[in-house]
């Protein structure tokens, strides 16, 4: 079933990127929500290779601004919500529950370009379901990669295999300090049908 024109424009063409946040806070509840509604989105074998952390408390947010880019700083500590998307480089342990149809896990062990390109691009889909999914609840995004991968995977990752991919504010945004819409290429310049 096709979805109807209301809701293609809440997921794409009235979705805008919002850098001006209104203070209104985003229970942890919808953020659960949020979790189930992008887990179900196609990764490679099932590999699920994205590892979320929800940064809300006032602690997590003095780790973070450090981290970002001086021009980030101030959306980042304003958004009520700041999502590192990451990503798990042991994420194939896992695929004998995930995968159980084959040996996926094979696939991986001693591959490190296969599991390096894997996680990478895999968690990058994960990221971009949960912007769909977060607009999809009612939410505004502010996707970003300026910060300092290094630093955020020093403050949050420590010690472990999950390195950060890119970060996105949340929560609800001040549409009336939108910038203007940006144009985006035509199917001609962009796609081909062969």
């Amino acid at each position: 079933m096709k979805l109807d024109q209301a809701a293609l424009d809440q997921l794409f063409a009235a979705a805008r990127t919002h850098n001006v946040w209104q203070d209104r806070p985003v229970s942890d509840e919808l953020l659960h929500e949020l979790y189930e509604c992008m887990k179900w989105g196609p990764t490679a074998a099932n590999g699920s290779p994205a590892r979320i952390v929800f940064v809300k408390s006032r602690a997590a947010k003095e780790r973070l601004l450090p981290c970002m880019a001086p021009g980030n700083q101030d959306k980042t500590r304003a958004a009520p919500v700041t999502v590192i998307v990451a990503m798990d480089g042991a994420f194939y342990e896992k695929l004998p529950v995930l995968f159980p149809q084959a040996d996926a896990r094979s696939w991986f062990v001693g591959n490190q370009a296969l599991i390096d390109a894997t996680a990478f691009r895999n968690s990058s889909l994960q990221g971009a379901y949960l912007i769909l999914a977060a607009r999809a609840l009612g939410l505004d995004c502010g996707p970003m990669s300026g910060f300092d991968a290094d630093k955020i995977n020093a403050a949050f990752f420590k010690d472990s295999a999950v390195k950060a991919n890119f970060v996105c504010n949340l929560g609800y945004g001040d549409a009336a300090k939108l910038f203007p819409r940006n144009p985006r290429l035509t199917f001609a310049e962009a796609c081909r049908i062969e």
